[in-house]
């Protein structure tokens, strides 16, 4: 049944359909739980959406002597989703979260994903790393500490800013570390930073394609 569901959903949306009037009609169509229905609009898209993003991802070896702007809390939560089992590689190429969470939460393992980060964004070659976290997020400056910290450790030049909407901030670049929709949109490149740390760590996405295909219930947890 959700195979069928995804079948009717890319249909629309190839046709032009606004994906949140496209994923109600299927939804309660097919009565389709709430993971499922979260599952298909974190992770269908229209063809044409998937082309558009896959000419603007980016290689690592692409990314030396560049200036990375990185939708810092995006990817600190689509890293831990990951590393917990929870992200799903989407249609579009890019690894996301499935959890039903807002805002980012700091917890006793944000030193470690931070130091992650790091690490890659040294293996990169960057030139420079400018992060930027919602300030209304609560304990968003420790979060910004952290980050300096982490990356002064890996000897990466980097700027940590705290800002009212990082999503304008981050359109204003070239080469952006995201996975939301809204910033890829307007931007030239885009890097999957936590997939890329995932490949390293050994910590794979289950593809989307490939759990609609089963027969079995969806075993993410969220």
């Amino acid at each position: 049944m959700l195979m069928e569901a995804y079948r009717d959903l890319k249909y629309l949306l190839n046709r032009g359909y606004r994906k949140s009037y496209a994923l109600e009609f299927v939804a309660n169509h097919y009565r389709l739980t709430k993971k499922e229905r979260h599952l298909l609009a974190r992770c269908v898209f229209s063809d044409a959406w998937i082309v558009e993003v896959k000419e603007k991802l980016l290689k690592p070896e692409e990314l030396a002597e560049k200036v990375l702007a990185i939708d810092g809390f995006n990817v600190l939560i689509t890293l831990e989703s990951l590393l917990e089992g929870k992200a799903i590689l989407c249609e579009d190429g890019l690894v996301r979260d499935l959890k039903y969470q807002g805002k980012y939460r700091m917890n006793e393992r944000t030193p470690e994903l931070l130091s992650e980060i790091a690490r890659a964004l040294k293996e990169l070659g960057v030139k420079k790393a400018v992060f930027f976290y919602g300030k209304n997020v609560p304990k968003s400056g420790e979060v910004r500490r952290l980050t300096e910290e982490k990356l002064a450790e890996y000897g990466v030049e980097c700027e940590v800013n705290l800002v009212g909407s990082p999503d304008f901030e981050l359109k204003t670049f070239e080469y952006v570390a995201t996975a939301d929709t809204g910033v890829i949109r307007e931007v030239s490149h885009v890097l999957d930073l936590p997939n890329l740390i995932g490949e390293r760590t050994g910590n794979q996405p289950q593809d989307v394609l490939a759990l609609l295909s089963s027969r079995n219930e969806i075993k993410y947890n969220i």
